[in-house]
């Protein structure tokens, strides 16, 4: 072969490398999430890889952690991240105040019977035996925006009590509401799982009412998306979706207990002790081994937050509700 043969073949071989596609990078879903293990987002990185099986190749998930459900709506419409685990007071604020193009895609967990009901809970040498007792207190929450201060206002509301006024709210990471009521910086706090066990075995502190007798059953958390999002990377949060629904059935199986339980304790940094008696069981939060949201119990929610007061409008929580992707991949999964 001639030195201007050879020069005209290589020529054609980089001019075709330069053309062919490059190979697509798998997606980056932004996920965050505001408690462990209660919402699972920080679990699914330490999975085993037959779990999450689609991780790396058409997807990675980056777990991002922000302290509640109304900081969540700020980053999701500043698209600082993609996916958000937040409770229903924020998704409706999304659709009434922000106008979004929002899709609620997923279950994340719910406040419904059998299963555990969080509560609000005062020390028990502190005299607050009653709801009228909170008056001139500081009330403890993860976050303004979020359910769980839904569920407080209408409960104080109930007893005539008005916050700004007679009460004042506290904002404080789920780990540290415990604390906070230990020290008597707060004269209340809601506390998640684990946090409320804690309290309990500690003998020193007692729960005053939970949300549910506040505001009822409820679908308590959703998984948030906007619409372009998900339009546009349908095959792979399918994926996506597929490992979750994956994950939740490992987690759940008895034949996994102790892997779970070390996997929650190591991502926690608690104790397995912590989680044993109660995590993935009925005395867990629920949550839908499909995915699936409870459409109808969050339409309730939806129009008892607006009927409250508390919310400036109701909608119509189908025209937002797809679970296109996780039935998509419950399909796949089948009776796996």
């Amino acid at each position: 072969m001639t030195g201007t043969l050879r020069a005209a073949v290589l020529a054609a071989v980089f001019a075709a490398l330069a053309a062919a596609p490059a190979s697509a990078e798998p997606l980056k879903i932004r996920n965050a999430y505001s408690s462990v293990p209660g919402q699972l987002v920080a679990l699914m990185p330490q999975m085993p890889k037959e779990v999450i099986r689609n991780w790396g190749k058409s997807y990675v998930m980056e777990p991002v952690f922000i302290q509640g459900s109304g900081p969540m709506l700020q980053a999701l419409a500043a698209k600082e991240v993609d996916f958000v685990n937040y409770g229903y007071q924020s998704f409706i604020n999304c659709v009434v105040e922000a106008k979004l193009d929002l899709r609620a895609v997923a279950d994340v967990l719910s406040d419904k019977p059998p299963n555990h009901a969080t509560a609000y809970w005062v020390a028990k040498d502190s005299g607050i035996n009653r709801i009228e007792d909170l008056r001139g207190k500081k009330l403890g929450i993860n976050a303004r925006g979020s359910t769980n201060e839904a569920a407080l206002r209408k409960m104080l509301g109930d007893h005539g009590l008005v916050d700004g006024k007679d009460y004042q709210i506290v904002e404080a990471r789920f780990p540290a509401l415990l604390p906070a009521l230990k020290s008597k910086r707060v004269d209340l706090a809601f506390l998640v799982l684990p946090f409320n066990r804690m309290a309990q075995q500690s003998g020193e502190f007692k729960p005053l009412f939970t949300m549910r007798e506040a505001l009822g059953p409820a679908q308590t958390v959703i998984l948030g998306a906007l619409g372009e999002f998900v339009d546009k990377n349908r095959p792979a949060l399918t994926d996506y979706f597929e490992d979750e629904l994956r994950m939740r059935r490992f987690l759940y199986d008895p034949k996994n207990r102790t892997r779970a339980l070390e996997i929650a304790s190591a991502v926690a940094k608690q104790p397995v002790a912590t989680f044993a008696e109660w995590l993935f069981t009925t005395a867990d939060n629920y949550r839908d081994m499909s995915g699936e949201i409870d459409a109808a119990l969050l339409q309730k929610n939806v129009n008892d937050l607006h009927r409250l007061g508390i919310t400036r409008g109701t909608f119509d929580v189908g025209k937002y509700v797809d679970l296109s992707l996780v039935r998509a991949a419950a399909t796949r999964l089948g009776g796996s």
